[in-house]
């Protein structure tokens, strides 16, 4: 693994700010050549400090209107039963993120449908048929404070 320097660290702050400023752009504000930042952005995907560049969509203006929090209670925790809800789950593109949990529940998701009728139908017909599934606790979100893509570095 390569050890990240202070320029760096800046410039994956820049980029995870805006990751569509150029090479220019970004030689202006760490104050080297273009050739560098270049050789730089290119050495941190390669290291795999950058894992891919994505444009952040607006959910509402794409008619996604409803965020949920599922907490997933699994039936049994071998590494066969682990494993094959992860492989089955990360196939639902309504489920933007899943994390295996330490506490009381195994899994928690975060869900983007369109609405309350597109959630029960995920639930019904996706989630809760998997057989590795025991229970589900679902959380809506009523409003969003923050949400970051940035991480603190």
């Amino acid at each position: 693994m390569m050890e990240l320097d202070n320029v760096d660290i800046k410039l994956l702050r820049l980029l995870q700010k805006d990751a569509s400023l150029s090479n220019k752009e970004l030689s202006y504000h760490l104050n080297k050549s273009i050739a560098a930042v270049h050789e730089r952005v290119k050495k941190l995907k390669a290291n795999g400090y950058i894992k891919r560049t994505v444009a952040i969509v607006d959910r509402t203006k794409v008619g996604i209107d409803l965020i949920s929090f599922s907490q997933v209670f699994l039936k049994a925790h071998t590494a066969e039963v682990l494993n094959e809800f992860e492989k089955e789950v990360a196939k639902f593109p309504e489920v933007m993120e899943c994390y295996q949990m330490a506490g009381s529940y195994d899994f928690m998701l975060r869900i983007a449908t369109r609405d309350m009728e597109a959630y029960h139908q995920f639930l019904r017909y996706k989630l809760a048929v998997l057989p590795q599934v025991n229970t589900v606790q679902t959380y809506f979100v009523l409003s969003e404070t923050k949400s970051e893509t940035a991480y603190p570095i």
